[in-house]
């Protein structure tokens, strides 16, 4: 139970730190805005993942 709770608090740091990089350093508005959207979809499936593996559902 601990670890999964911090694999999850791991990769919130991990998106937080991409959201940073890309407000940081991509210049086109909507090219960042996409980027950001797929950090987010991917930092939802790890997490998503971590919960199900609690809930005792091991999808991969």
């Amino acid at each position: 139970m601990l670890s999964i709770l911090i694999g999850i608090l791991i990769i919130l740091v991990v998106g937080a730190i991409c959201f940073w990089a890309i407000d940081k350093f991509v210049n086109d508005g909507r090219l960042a805005n996409l980027l950001k959207l797929l950090v987010a979809l991917v930092c939802l499936g790890a997490i998503l993942q971590r919960i199900l593996l609690l809930a005792g559902i091991n999808w991969l």
